[in-house]
Formats: C-alpha cells, structure tokens, sequence
C-alpha cells in the first residue's frame, strides 16, 4: 500500500463536497430502514421475522437496474435524468414511510406491514439503481472524485446513524405485573420505555437529506466547474465514456524511481483470473453483508436487550463511512492486501451466525461482556466488509467505466442470493429462535 494524503492541487474542493452529498443519497433511504429496525420490530406485526421480510423487498428493487440495463442497450438515454428521478422518488418515499410505517393490510388471514414494505420497495429503487447507475456517473471525473463519491455513499449510513443515537430506543424492555389473581398465576407484558422522538420524525429527516443530495446532483451535472472536472475524452448518452490515456514523461520518469520510465499515475492492468475472482469476491460479501447478516441481526442482537440492538445496528452503520474514510488517506490497494482482509473478517463473521444460531440462549448473555464482544464484533465485521468493497472497486475501476457497472451486477446479484436464504432460513425452518424477555 502506498499512502497519500488524499488531497492534491488538481481537486476542486466544490466538487469534492457535491460528489460527496450526491453519494448521500444513494443507500440513505435503505439504511434509514435499517436503523430504525430495533424500533420497527418491536410494533411490526412480523416481529423480529421483519428484517428478513424488508431484505427480500429491499432486493427486489433490482428489477430497477436490469430495466436500465435492457432500456440502455435499446435506446441509450441520458442517464442524468433518471438520477434525478430516482433521487426524488427516494425523497417522497422516505417522507411517505414517516406516516405509514405502522400500518397494517390484512394478508391470507394475517396482519402485515404492507404498506411499509411498499415505501421501502421505492427506497430500495433507488439504492440498487445507484449500483450501476451512480458509480458508473462518477467514474466520468477524475479518480480522485471516485473516493469522495464513496465517502458520500458511506455517509448514507453514518447520518442516519447520528440521528438514530440522537433518537434512541427508549431501553430494554421491562416485564410489568399485569394481573395477580387469586386463582391464576401472576401475568406480565413486555414494557420498552419510548425514544426520544419516533419514528416519523426520524424518515421527516431522512427525506429532507435526500432532498439536499438531489440538490448536490443537479449543480454537480450542471456547473462548469464541475465539468471541467471530467477525465473522459468523450461522454456518450448512458455511462459509456473513454479515459484519456496519459503519455510518459520526463518528469513522470524522474518520480518513479522504482519503475524507471512508467507514468506516476499508471496502474498496471489486473490479470483476468484476478480481476473475475475479484467480481466473485464483491458478490460473496455482499451475500453477507447486504442480504444475510441483516436479516438475522435481530436474532443475534436482541437477546442482549434493545439497546445493545440499537448500538450494535447504528455503530455497524457508522463503520462504513469510517471505513471509507480510510481508504480517502490509502491511495493505493492489491489483490494480497483484499485477500488478507477477507480472511481477517471470517471469525468476526462466525461469531455473529453463532450468536443468532444459539438464539435465544446466546453467549454471555446478561452479561456487560457479552454485550460488548457482541456490539464489538459487528462493528469490526461491517467495517471490514464495507473497506473491503471499496478496495475491489477502486482497484477494479481502472479497468474501465464499464467495469463499474460489472461489480454493480455483481453487488446486487450477491445481495439478491443472500436475501433469500436468509428469508428461507428464518421463516422455514427453526435455525433462530426468538427471545421473549417475560
């Protein structure tokens, strides 16, 4: 690895921060969703089965990138106008969500979060798209922007976070003595103190920050400073562009010393059985890490109490955006460093199946320990996930603009297999079992 500072006289700051604030708006509605699930499950008629439910919908959305990507081969078209489109479906979504989240629709006998599951179906529109639609935008700028893009992207799960800490979840639960008659057992029911606003609120906000990274999107399409930013010789309709490819120099020469005579800023190309093990590597932590491990959060959160759920969702959140930020100072990755990381995440991986498996009689559970080894180890699992993926792509993105569109196939069709494990698993068959604290 080579380090950098990450800054350089060639960035324009303004573009940094719009490509920063566009990038918001990619998953902020989705993650929105999942950070406000220790709330959500506790008056959701599907209970702690919601998460898998809302996984399954959330990939659904992918039917928005395959229409891209079959309307684009026909007809190319600008693919400016569908951001901004998606970014205002994904602002009156999430403001829809903030008035319909506890609604029910009765379903084969059965009470359901349909219309919730409807509002989160259009959020989710927009974070698949964002795969093959977003990236492939950025990719028209120099490479510096990429990381900024993603550092944006990262914060569409850091501020809903923030805000979620700000809320809180009110407490673990309480049992409360509900009826001591003389010919019946004592009765409880399950009591959980109220956060500090709810849940409407919370997606008010929500929307008003999609609002803002559509205004970030706009004036970054549109400003002239921000054109003159492009890398690309020529920029068709869709994300089909060329790079400019940069002649040796002098004084690229006298750089490099370990390289005599190679272009500073050249990255040699990756070999093909590399850079395909590097697509299947994205799909399979997103297998996990977007469609798997969500689903069964609640299995292995909520035993250790609500709160330690709420840290444990939020502080996941937060290590995406942290994880970004790192890779703003490391210029820099290999397909060694990846592989390394990759191996270094499996016992943190293990450790939370394991918790969800042994629901509802974790480790450690009733003890501090085990609600920090617990909050710990998501936090450094997603963390790792989520630096891990920037490093393919950035590594990947030299390859090419349609290269960015390959690792969005491969992040949403991983996601995609993902989800529907975990929905079979959790739903039909007694691998998680659920806690009851009375």
């Amino acid at each position: 690895m080579f380090l950098s500072c990450g800054m350089s006289k060639d960035r324009r700051i303004a573009v940094d921060l719009l490509a920063v604030l566009f990038g918001t708006g990619s998953w902020l509605g989705i993650n929105s969703i999942y950070v406000q699930l220790p709330l959500l499950v506790g008056s959701a008629p599907e209970s702690w089965n919601l998460p898998s439910y809302l996984v399954v919908v959330i990939q659904l959305g992918n039917i928005g990138p395959l229409l891209y990507t079959a309307v684009q081969r026909l007809k190319p078209f600008r693919d400016a106008y569908l951001i901004v489109f998606l970014l205002l479906l994904g602002s009156c979504a999430a403001l829809t969500t903030a008035f319909v989240y506890d609604q029910t629709v009765e379903v084969f006998g059965a009470e359901r979060s349909v219309p919730l599951m409807v509002t989160v179906f259009g959020l989710s529109l927009v974070g698949c798209t964002s795969s093959v639609l977003f990236m492939p935008y950025m990719g028209r700028f120099k490479d510096i922007y990429l990381i900024t893009y993603l550092i944006g992207e990262g914060l569409s799960g850091f501020m809903p976070s923030i805000v979620a800490l700000a809320q809180g979840v009110g407490g673990n639960a309480e049992c409360i003595l509900v009826g001591n008659g003389t010919d019946s057992p004592p009765q409880y029911t399950s009591y959980t103190p109220p956060p500090r606003f709810g849940t409407r609120t919370y997606f008010s906000i929500a929307c008003g920050i999609l609002a803002v990274s559509l205004v970030a999107f706009l004036l970054l399409d549109r400003l002239p400073v921000c054109r003159k930013e492009y890398a690309a010789i020529t920029i068709g309709n869709g994300n089909s562009y060329t790079y400019q490819s940069k002649a040796p120099s002098k004084a690229d020469d006298d750089h490099d010393d370990r390289n005599p005579g190679a272009p500073e800023n050249t990255i040699p190309r990756i070999s093909r059985r590399n850079y395909l093990s590097l697509l299947v590597l994205i799909g399979v932590l997103c297998l996990f890490g977007n469609g798997f491990f969500p689903s069964i959060q609640s299995y292995s959160c909520l035993p250790y109490g609500n709160v330690a759920y709420h840290l444990t969702v939020t502080l996941s959140s937060m290590a995406n955006p942290a994880a970004c930020f790192l890779a703003f100072f490391i210029h820099r990755n290999s397909v060694r460093t990846i592989v390394t990381l990759s191996v270094l995440a499996v016992p943190f991986a293990v450790y939370a199946i394991t918790t969800a498996i042994m629901s509802p009689d974790p480790p450690l559970m009733h003890h501090t320990m085990g609600d920090i080894l617990l909050i710990a180890c998501w936090t450094i699992l997603m963390g790792l996930v989520s630096y891990i993926r920037l490093a393919i792509t950035t590594l990947l993105r030299y390859e090419g603009g349609q290269t960015l569109v390959w690792v969005g196939v491969a992040t949403q069709l991983g996601s995609l297999v993902g989800s529907l494990l975990s929905f079979t698993l959790v739903n039909f068959t007694d691998t998680f079992q659920q806690y009851y604290p009375c």
